[in-house]
């Protein structure tokens, strides 16, 4: 097991995505995931592996996709109740759990190297692979009659204006420097992907009519807002070297700017020693509009019509798929596990007032 275990990661690693490493570390009492029991948690969500059952799955995708967007590793405590006496820098989750146990999981992101796709062989393209590669960048290169031996850099070399096998990510950044082969091609493909950087190698003159030729075959102006033209810094770049220099600055910076966003919006819980992971009935959950969590406070747990909180631990249910729910006083509740639905029958009238403890 432990071998596709590893051999899962290495398919991730060759393909550029980056996913979460989570293994459990020490259990107490009866719990169905072991120490040492482990699994992947990729950037979409999936978990491939074991770490636990229909408690601790939830809370461990929830910290892994957290861990990809701030890059620091956490320490998840699941316990039926919360301890007084946690260390710093652990997330503590209370959950009443059918089992009754708790487990601490450790969970470390393993980042895909950032990637930039460069579309077009010009002398910008080839400066620019070269460029990127010496930053530990991974390079793709995608253009009619594209070679290693003009690009012996890269690490993905198509000789066809495509994407191929090239997988678009959040750290995909895409430069057009078709430079006369193919200019509108390139940038319809780039915009066809969801990559949130684009940059068009072109005069502005030149890019101002390709975008509006664009706009009158009816491209929206939000969508072609993402193209950024000229590419690259406005530092002066006249040669094809300063402007390959110009664009892989830019893209440094917007990389940068990126990972400190996520630390903000991230907080290190070591910085926090009192936050908890439990939530309260009313608190407002990643989706939920401000309304939705006035109408959680009134007592139904629901934040959506997709969505509702599980009022003894906090999770999130996705309603369409709850195998555990109860009615208390005209009121749906729904639950992660049969565990929540039992603690909560026991005192209905504590939970749909109060929210979890």
């Amino acid at each position: 097991m432990f071998d596709r275990f590893l051999q899962k990661a290495e398919e991730l690693v060759a393909r550029g995505e980056s996913f979460a490493f989570a293994v459990v570390v020490r259990t107490e009492g009866h719990s169905s995931g072991k120490a040492g029991d482990n699994a992947i948690v990729t950037v979409d969500g999936q978990l491939w592996g074991w770490v636990g059952g229909g408690c601790t799955q939830p809370v461990v995708i929830k910290e892994a996709l957290k861990a990809l967007a701030d890059g620091r590793a956490r320490l998840v405590r699941i316990a039926p109740e919360a301890s007084p006496e946690s260390p710093a820098g652990i997330v503590d989750y209370t959950m009443k759990c059918h089992s009754g146990g708790a487990l601490d999981i450790f969970i470390e992101p393993v980042t895909a190297k950032p990637r930039i796709l460069i579309l077009g062989r010009s002398p910008v393209a080839r400066t620019l692979a070269r460029l990127a590669a010496a930053v530990e960048f991974s390079v793709a290169v995608a253009a009619p009659e594209a070679s290693r031996e003009n690009f012996p850099d890269a690490d993905v070399v198509l000789d066809d204006l495509g994407l191929g096998d090239v997988k678009i990510g959040p750290q995909t950044f895409i430069v057009v420097s078709t430079q006369g082969e193919r200019d509108e091609d390139g940038v319809e493909l780039a915009l066809s992907t969801e990559a949130s950087y684009i940059a068009f190698v072109a005069s502005r003159t030149k890019a101002e009519k390709i975008l509006k030729s664009f706009a009158a075959a009816g491209a929206t102006e939000e969508r072609l807002k993402r193209v950024r033209a000229p590419a690259g810094m406005a530092i002066g770049a006249k040669s094809p070297e300063e402007i390959a220099v110009s664009i892989l600055a830019e893209i440094i910076q917007v990389k940068a700017a990126r990972a400190q966003s996520a630390q903000a919006t991230q907080p290190a819980p070591a910085a926090q020693p009192a936050q908890s992971a439990t939530l309260r009935l009313g608190q407002i959950t990643l989706g939920a509009e401000p309304e939705k969590s006035a109408e959680t406070a009134a007592g139904t747990g629901q934040t959506s019509a997709e969505e509702a909180i599980d009022p003894i631990c906090g999770m999130t249910v996705k309603i369409a798929r709850a195998k555990y729910f109860s009615e208390y006083r005209g009121n749906k509740f729904y639950f992660c596990c049969a565990g929540c639905k039992q603690a909560f029958e026991q005192q209905p009238e504590k939970y749909a007032s109060d929210g979890p403890a």
